[in-house]
């Protein structure tokens, strides 16, 4: 489970709730206008969905792999093929394979869909409903992307080795996050 997934969670603290003028008693955890930022997959096939525990039914009920990365059903079994090619062949798989499987490469824009969605932002696809956490409220929900992805909420990285290739690749952060990338277990 990625670290982000462990700091947000759909009933933030009382005192963050009060700053973005939010009724500090409500139980968010129903309210759909939370959900999409603070469960995975809600309101798409197989996501979470209300009334779910919290953490709970494939932990969607946070913010897990398939938020950042998309539906895991549809490019999961291509990564299994692709490590079996190069091993068996030692030839690589165009990552295009992924994407048509819907697995995400955009992940700035993934990022920007909940940390920059607010009214004024920077965010060109910023839209209702709007996420009341805003720098405006408190400097902590600055959101930089190059920052982020270096910072303690992303996940660990493992070493591709060649099982991929060709676009979309992210931009530089990739060959910087591979040269520290742990080994993969045999």
């Amino acid at each position: 489970m990625p670290r982000h997934s462990s700091r947000c969670n759909p009933a933030p603290k009382r005192k963050s709730r009060k700053k973005a003028k939010l009724d500090a008693s409500k139980d968010y955890t129903k309210d759909k206008d939370c959900l999409g930022c603070h469960s995975t997959g809600f309101g798409q096939p197989g996501g979470y969905e209300i009334g779910t525990a919290p953490g709970g039914a494939k932990a969607l009920g946070s913010v897990g792999c398939e938020s950042c990365h998309g539906a895991g059903g549809g490019y999961r079994d291509e990564h299994s093929k692709a490590e079996k090619l190069l091993k068996k062949t030692s030839e690589s798989t165009a990552r295009k394979v992924l994407v048509k499987g819907g697995q995400n490469f955009d992940y700035e824009r993934a990022c920007a869909i909940c940390h920059l969605n607010y009214q004024g932002s920077p965010y060109k696809g910023a839209k209702p409903p709007y996420t009341p956490f805003t720098p405006a409220v408190d400097a902590k929900y600055k959101f930089e992307f190059d920052k982020a992805v270096r910072g303690k909420a992303l996940h660990e990285h493992y070493k591709l080795k060649g099982v991929f290739s060709g676009d979309p690749v992210l931009r530089a952060v990739r060959a910087e996050f591979q040269k520290s990338a742990k080994e993969l277990l045999e």
